[in-house]
């Protein structure tokens, strides 16, 4: 048999297929209208484990490739007929019952804000950005100081550094939004200006140890290397450059941005430090209430998921299914559970589209735990 004749009746067995696809699929939407009356589940994890041990064992031969193929085949089919009755429950009936309040500007006026660090910080830069230079704000010595104040009602928002372009994202922070009951409702980008300060009248030959944030250490190795110095990492930038002020060491200096060397009356030591020069900081506004900006445009959402093969895959096709954008997807370890992972992933969207509650949904059906962290406006989905 020549390779024509072979593909040809590859062709007839491809419509064959083609014709039961849509059967089945015709199937699925009964389920789902059944489903719908009865409030039942989409997801049957054990019905559909049943029922792929069943098609395997339809294997007339001890093929072991054949097996795995249909299985493989099989899980695909049921994740598209999953999808299918998301899409066709959500048609039926409201299933994210959250209490959002959608306004049209985010409340900024009479507000009290909180920020990780002291004065000259980026996190002060960037709530600056954001709320204006005359916001009523105050600073905190940690992170989790910063989320306490939110849940203790000291503070209506926090700002916190969720990602740098070049050093990667802050991992406490995205473990204490996951840990807090608490919502990211706006985001800013700060440009990041890295300088070395020190005291006035110091040169840069004098200078033998660097204090920074370190991340910022990161994002100068470079420059570190270069010159030979030693480094400690502190809790902020903005700490490390009054530290070179209440020390009056002539030794040591800070990275830190430009805003330390006035506040702290230090003088500015070398700048153009950062190993790339395109770096900027995304940082998030975080508050107690659930309240979204209409123009709303990106979602953030944590998921933890069943610990077997394929899992993650299946619940990243519920955007595939739905036209949804990804923007980033991080994986953490979760405290006091080894060898588990909690996923962090961000898309484009509104909470208030169809497709977006879809996949939302499909997620949520098959996920041992999924949290919506967020629905805010950024420049960088435009």
């Amino acid at each position: 048999m020549d390779l024509n004749e072979i593909r040809k009746q590859i062709d007839v067995i491809d419509r064959e297929i083609v014709e039961l696809y849509e059967k089945r699929m015709h199937l699925t939407t009964q389920v789902a209208e059944y489903k719908i009356e009865t409030g039942k589940n989409v997801y049957d994890r054990e019905r559909e484990l049943s029922k792929l041990e069943a098609v395997e064992s339809l294997i007339k031969n001890d093929d072991n490739d054949a097996r795995h193929g249909i299985r493989e085949l099989f899980e695909q089919i049921m994740s598209i007929s999953r999808k299918k009755q998301y899409k066709l429950i959500g048609e039926k009936r409201a299933y994210i019952k959250s209490p959002c309040n959608w306004v049209d500007v985010l409340p900024k006026n009479n507000k009290t804000i909180v920020f990780q660090g002291v004065d000259g910080a980026y996190s002060q830069a960037a709530m600056f950005k954001y709320f204006g230079k005359d916001c009523n704000n105050y600073a905190v010595s940690t992170w989790r100081d910063a989320m306490e104040a939110l849940k203790l009602k000291k503070a209506d928002y926090a700002v916190l550094p969720i990602e740098n372009s070049t050093a990667g994202e802050v991992e406490e922070c995205f473990d204490l939004i996951a840990e807090y009951d608490h919502h990211i409702m706006g985001e800013v980008v700060l440009p990041i200006d890295h300088v070395l300060v020190g005291l006035k009248g110091t040169k840069l030959s004098d200078v033998k140890t660097i204090y920074s944030h370190h991340q910022a250490l990161m994002q100068c190795s470079e420059f570190i290397d270069k010159n030979g110095f030693d480094y400690i990492p502190l809790k902020n930038t903005a700490l490390a450059a009054k530290k070179i002020k209440d020390d009056g060491n002539p030794d040591q200096a800070a990275i830190a941005n430009r805003l330390t060397a006035e506040i702290y009356d230090l003088e500015i030591l070398q700048e153009d430090i950062t190993n790339l020069k395109n770096n900027s900081t995304r940082f998030v506004v975080v508050g107690v209430d659930e309240t979204y900006e209409n123009k709303a445009n990106k979602i953030s959402i944590c998921i933890e998921l069943v610990h077997e093969s394929g899992s993650l895959y299946h619940a990243l096709s519920n955007f595939i299914f739905n036209g949804i954008n990804l923007t980033q997807i991080v994986s953490h370890p979760i405290p006091g559970r080894n060898w588990e992972y909690r996923f962090f992933i961000d898309f484009e969207g509104n909470l208030k589209d169809a497709n977006v509650r879809n996949a939302v949904y499909g997620i949520m059906e098959e996920a041992k735990m999924l949290k919506v962290l967020g629905n805010y406006y950024s420049e960088t989905n435009i």
